[in-house]
């Protein structure tokens, strides 16, 4: 009974192992992380103590990976946030507790718009659909949006996230979409919607749309987009079917910062990433992802870029090292 309750234990740990080297995860670097946290915790206790140091003992890759972890975390503490906040978390466990907090309010507030929504598309997923008009809609991730038609106009309120619209013209009720403190008026046309504070909320890809909001208002043609400076709408030339690839699943990218692309794939993954080196953030990225599968683009970047990728767990990656 003891031999096979022993294999059996080797099997489950063999298999426990072959989970970590498929799931691409480095279980020494996770188990020093969580020392790293469950050491620098208030509640830490003599036990924990004793249990770390026959781990850390236990296997020179212990120590190293440990040392490794403790090191980045100490420096995590002091790299410079320009936003102004309480208490700036000091640890990596404040770095990755407030990544993952921010995370499940997003989730949180994305579950009361999906309440309120007609049509919505989950992180990570692009939905299609075409409307009672005919209309077809592209719904990129995490989005929602309100079907508000009347016998006068065919009102759309995007709630959250970015959608393309390709209108059936009906002279006789105009096509209006509303978010992000923009209303866009469609003059027969195909363009997309931001509604998150993009600096580019607005682009025309056929057609014509008059867009109006606090900053004034402006007529924005195909192959222009609305950009959002100075508190005022301004209207500049854009290569609008790049911006919108994603309605086919792909990320285009031509000369952008590294950091920008990065916050772009953010969008379509649960979690965070977090880039630590400023410097590697500067530089420009050119190149199409899927945007089903961030996880490659990642790979893609470390390989390309020779940036430094580290999964700490499936909500949080960081790029880059400051060490």
């Amino acid at each position: 009974m003891a031999g096979r309750d022993g294999t059996e234990d080797q099997k489950a740990q063999e298999a426990r192992e072959v989970d970590e080297a498929e799931d691409g995860e480095d279980p020494v670097e996770r188990e020093a992380a969580a020392w790293v946290a469950r050491l620098s915790s208030s509640d830490a206790t003599e036990a924990d103590r004793r249990a770390f140091a026959a781990w850390h003992g236990a296997d020179p890759a212990h120590a190293a990976a440990y040392a490794e972890m403790d090191a980045l975390w100490r420096k995590l503490g002091h790299l410079p946030d320009p936003r102004p906040r309480k208490g700036p978390p000091k640890t990596l466990a404040g770095l990755a507790a407030a990544a993952l907090i921010a995370g499940a309010l997003a989730d949180q507030t994305g579950l009361i718009d999906r309440l309120r929504a007609d049509l919505w598309s989950g992180v990570g997923a692009i939905e299609h659909a075409t409307l009672a008009d005919g209309s077809r809609v592209d719904l990129n991730t995490d989005t929602a949006i309100a079907v508000r038609f009347t016998e006068r106009e065919r009102g759309i309120e995007l709630l959250r996230g970015e959608a393309s619209f390709d209108v059936v013209p009906d002279p006789s009720r105009p096509f209006v979409v509303r978010g992000g403190g923009l209303s866009v008026r469609a003059l027969g046309t195909r363009f997309f919607l931001r509604a998150d504070g993009a600096d580019s909320p607005v682009g025309v890809a056929e057609g014509r749309v008059d867009v109006s909001g606090e900053g004034g208002r402006a007529v924005v043609s195909a192959g222009e987009e609305v950009r959002l400076g100075d508190g005022a709408l301004q209207v500049t030339a854009a290569d609008v079917e790049r911006d919108t690839a994603w309605r086919d699943g792909r990320l285009i990218f031509s000369g952008k910062p590294l950091a920008t692309v990065l916050a772009e794939l953010n969008r379509y993954r649960r979690g965070r990433i977090l880039l630590l080196d400023r410097t590697l953030g500067a530089r420009r990225v050119t190149g199409a992802f899927d945007a089903r599968n961030t996880d490659d683009a990642l790979d893609v970047i470390a390989a390309t870029m020779g940036a430094r990728i580290r999964r700490l767990s499936p909500l949080l990656v960081l790029v880059g090292s400051p060490l």
